[in-house]
């Protein structure tokens, strides 16, 4: 339903912008109405709204009045405003439907996802819109990179497999260090400080490794 009452059909219930002015020497009716797919717009011819204009002429009159012309004209303005107001409902419901007319030149609904599209976004053979009937020639060129991009990850993770055959996994790596608690990322030295990282401390009667912080061997007991 319109605002009065009047049974219509309503297109672009939601990809549309109002651009109305109601009030002042700029009032009038426009609206922009945009693409599903790629928002591209397209505006209505703008339409000027004489009553607005009119009370909005008659306002920028009365700051050069004084006295009682200056009351006189507000009563005018007043009554201007009140016929201008009156009549923008109507008029903007008009100027809605016409500027839909003209859109849906602009603009096709898509028959399975029900959207409105640009040109640049209508599969004019399939009757249907680029997203639900993708074009053929832009579909096998994303997918040959597709390949490409593949294959090419496919390569740095065999040369990663052939790299990893030599390095040392088995060797502890300390990513932070211990004395100044920089970030060392691995390395045998800390960027920071120089310590010796990720250093396995030995018994020094029987040889075995010792753990952090021990005053005795726990192997053979030996004070270290």
């Amino acid at each position: 339903m319109g605002e009065h009452g009047v049974s219509t059909e309503i297109y672009f219930a939601n990809n549309y912008r109002d651009l109305c002015e109601q009030h002042g020497t700029a009032s009038g009716f426009q609206f922009e109405f945009y693409c599903w797919r790629c928002h591209d717009t397209w505006r209505s011819p703008f339409e000027p709204y004489r009553g607005g204009r009119l009370a909005g002429w008659l306002n920028r009159g009365i700051g050069t009045a004084s006295g009682l012309l200056g009351r006189a004209w507000w009563g005018v303005t007043s009554a201007a405003e009140g016929l201008a107001g009156s009549g923008w409902g109507n008029a903007r419901d008009a100027a809605f439907q016409r500027a839909i007319g003209a859109a849906q030149g602009h603009f096709n609904r898509c028959a399975r996802c029900a959207t409105y599209v640009c040109g640049r976004c209508w599969h004019q053979e399939q009757g249907l819109c680029f997203t639900c009937a993708p074009d053929s020639a832009g579909e096998m060129m994303a997918a040959r990179q597709r390949g490409v991009n593949d294959m090419v990850t496919q390569q740095a993770y065999d040369e990663g497999q052939r790299q990893g055959k030599v390095q040392d996994g088995q060797t502890a790596r300390q990513l932070v260090c211990p004395r100044c608690r920089a970030e060392c990322h691995g390395g045998r030295f800390c960027p920071g400080c120089g310590y010796e990282l990720a250093q396995q401390a030995s018994c020094s009667s029987c040889r075995a490794t010792l753990p952090d912080g021990v005053t005795f061997c726990p192997t053979c007991g030996q004070r270290q």
